[in-house]
């Protein structure tokens, strides 16, 4: 097996609370000195949501207004826990103020009235009116962990199984978030999310190839004659598009076996589900539009594709207010 040791499970039970300062991260993300309420910390989360990441605030257009303050508070919490990992250059910073974030949770768990990073704040009645399990969160920290010491895979399996931890959660989460509790949902989510993952490693190989990281199985790369060095010097041959190809092709199935998820879930939950998965086909479609060469640059979604997704998404939304009965949200 290539790369370092992945980290053990995470122990996620404590009995002492922990306010956390989190110095050393990005500053937008410290602590301040005083509690914010829950308006204030609730509007820290939708600025975070709405301004970091397009694609979750178009998502979340088409939620029922209801549930969008939960599920900004869970963006917030993946957002920043990404963040801690990804943006802070010190793996050994990187780590600390990942495992202060996750004493942080806890905190927000197990003393809830100590919380004083907006996000905890904001989380916490997400927390008590889904009833979202605290594993779930630290299998998210467990991923960004392990970002900081394994840096290649050397199998299918070994990425699959990230993916368990870096995306099947927020799955899982949005799920609960809308009411959804039961296995049989929360598998095909998981075949959604693995698949979205594993989209966006194949998109952005040249990019991690610069952190450095590397999520293309090198069982693939093996088996199809490509070279290390290849990704790094954008050498492109076809036996690098035949291998893109491959795991590209394995990829679309995956979303397939999820796509039965939507029509299993209310209409208003469909449309942003459907939004989702078909945005990962999109990923995959611009790859094979490229000929598989996804080391001359990056795939992208055209805007005539994106353009067509939303269309369809709020025709659904519209269809959703109608089945519903009441006035779409």
């Amino acid at each position: 097996m290539t790369g370092q040791a992945e980290l053990p499970a995470r122990e996620v039970e404590t009995t002492r609370p922990l306010a956390g300062s989190l110095i050393g991260a990005p500053a937008g993300y410290l602590t301040p000195e005083d509690r914010p309420s829950l308006d204030e910390a609730r509007a820290w989360c939708h600025q975070l949501a709405t301004t970091h990441y397009e694609n979750f605030h178009v998502a979340t257009f088409f939620l029922p207004k209801r549930v969008r303050p939960h599920f900004e508070s869970v963006y917030a919490f993946c957002r920043v826990s990404d963040d801690l990992g990804d943006e802070v250059a010190d793996t050994n910073t990187a780590l600390r103020l990942l495992e202060t974030w996750g004493d942080m949770l806890n905190e927000c768990y197990d003393a809830p009235h100590l919380s004083r990073h907006p996000v905890f704040v904001a989380l916490r009645p997400t927390i008590e009116a889904c009833d979202l399990p605290r594993t779930l969160f630290h299998d998210l920290l467990r991923a960004f962990e392990q970002d900081q010491v394994k840096t290649e895979y050397y199998s299918w399996d070994e990425a699959v199984d990230y993916s368990r931890y870096s995306a099947n959660p927020v799955g899982r989460l949005v799920l609960m978030v809308c009411g959804y509790r039961d296995e049989q949902r929360a598998l095909l989510s998981d075949k959604i999310c693995t698949g979205l993952q594993l989209a966006n490693f194949w998109q952005d190989c040249v990019r991690d190839s610069e952190i450095p990281r590397r999520y293309l199985p090198a069982e693939y790369m093996e088996r199809f004659g490509v070279a290390e060095g290849q990704i790094q010097g954008r050498v492109f041959t076809p036996e690098f598009g035949a291998m893109m190809r491959a795991l590209v092709d394995r990829t679309r199935d995956m979303l397939r076996e999820g796509a039965a998820l939507p029509s299993m879930v209310d209409p208003e939950l469909r449309v942003t589900l459907d939004l989702f998965r078909k945005g990962g086909e999109a990923i995959l479609d611009g790859i094979a539009a490229q000929n598989y060469d996804v080391l001359r640059g990056r795939p992208v979604v055209t805007r005539r594709r994106k353009l067509l997704l939303l269309i369809g998404a709020l025709l659904g939304k519209l269809r959703s207010g109608r089945i519903s009965g009441a006035r779409p949200a």
